[in-house]
């Protein structure tokens, strides 16, 4: 018997040139949009652009905003809904990697909501977000088909996921031609985050025959990309692959959450300013090796799928991929370590995962 509750609000549409084909579903949601970007990617992708011309198209009023930073803070998206405000949208639409998709997601909720941004993180909202249409530049983070939004708190140090239903994207575009623009390093990042969001969903304690399925067939995907990806060959059946399993990866963690590797890596990311993929790899082959003794059979199948002999491989596999220079201090370790051990995220690991555990994982990883 299957062990399955699965919930996904999201209707994906997936293809090339698929909002040129689909345009006229935006008329569904109103007659005014705010499109949250950042800076460069939605325009160098041409993402933006066909955005722009389906919305002339429908007739759809539109204002963009573009001031999204990489791991946007609570100050950002408080800047991205004080232009909602003045707007008065009808519907946001999230154009980018998941900084964008997850800014868009809080702005929708503060568009409606007169509170400061740190009360997205208790849920509850008095007034529902306004909808949110998600169209990913990247193929990684799975934003697009996931109830979170990860921000900056930068009095904290360190990032944060607030998660709630009502911020499920309503409508998801995926179109791997939005990725063609990526060059080697991002395109990397961003792979091994999907592949990251898979290998997490695979060993959670929250891990279900369903969203096991979702998983095994994202890392089908994965490795079929992997040649591509240590060649730098960027062809279109590789663009078009990683995407779907980014895809499937958010699928995954929308039902499992992510794992103590997000936490680890959150600390990374603010204190070092190495990307969210990039960190999630570098500590993925020491997780795989923790994981060992509390499902050595499904550590196996993850690297049976990816073709990879043992985890040794695998690490060999993620330094090609992820060159980085960075040496943690032992101090930086403890630190990082006990802060990761008191997360969610931990809570959601196989097995007892103490300050120990998550100091040995950063000590073998970048000690």
């Amino acid at each position: 018997m299957l062990n399955i509750s699965f919930f996904l609000p999201t209707e994906i549409l997936h293809g090339s040139e698929v909002i040129r084909r689909y345009r006229d579903r935006l008329k569904e949601f109103g007659r005014k949009a705010l499109l949250v970007t950042g800076r460069h990617s939605a325009r160098l992708s041409g993402a933006l652009e066909d955005v722009v011309a389906a919305l002339d198209h429908c007739g759809i009023g539109y204002q963009v905003f573009d001031q999204v930073e990489n791991n946007p803070s609570l100050a950002n998206v408080a800047a991205g809904a004080k232009v909602a405000r003045q707007l008065e949208p009808d519907f946001i639409i999230g154009i980018g990697g998941g900084s964008p998709l997850d800014a868009a997601k809080a702005i929708a909720v503060l568009a409606v909501n007169k509170f400061s941004p740190e009360r997205l993180y208790d849920g509850g909202y008095p007034h529902p977000p306004l909808p949110v249409v998600a169209v990913p530049t990247t193929a990684g983070t799975g934003s697009e088909v996931t109830q979170y939004s990860v921000l900056t708190l930068t009095d904290k140090q360190t990032k944060a996921a607030f998660g709630d239903r009502s911020i499920f994207p309503r409508l998801a575009f995926l179109d791997y031609r939005y990725t063609e623009s990526l060059e080697l390093e991002p395109t990397r990042n961003t792979a091994v985050d999907a592949l990251s969001h898979l290998i997490e969903a695979f060993l959670s304690r929250r891990a279900g025959d369903f969203s096991d399925m979702l998983v095994e067939s994202g890392l089908r995907l994965w490795g079929r990309a992997l040649d591509d990806l240590k060649s730098a060959a960027f062809s279109t059946g590789m663009r078009d692959s990683l995407l779907s399993a980014s895809t499937l990866g958010g699928m995954a963690i929308a039902h499992t959450g992510t794992t103590v590797v997000h936490a680890l890596g959150y600390p990374l990311t603010f204190f070092h300013g190495i990307p969210h993929g990039k960190v999630n790899g570098l500590l993925l082959a020491e997780y795989l090796r923790y994981n060992q003794q509390h499902a050595k059979s499904r550590v196996a199948r993850v690297l049976k799928i990816l073709n990879l002999k043992d985890i040794g491989e695998f690490k060999e596999l993620m330094q090609q991929l992820l060159p980085c220079e960075l040496k943690l201090a032992p101090e930086q370790i403890n630190e990082y370590g006990i802060a990761a051990s008191r997360t969610k995220n931990a809570n959601h690991s196989l097995g007892e995962v103490s300050s120990e555990i998550c100091i040995e994982i950063l000590s073998k990883s970048l000690g």
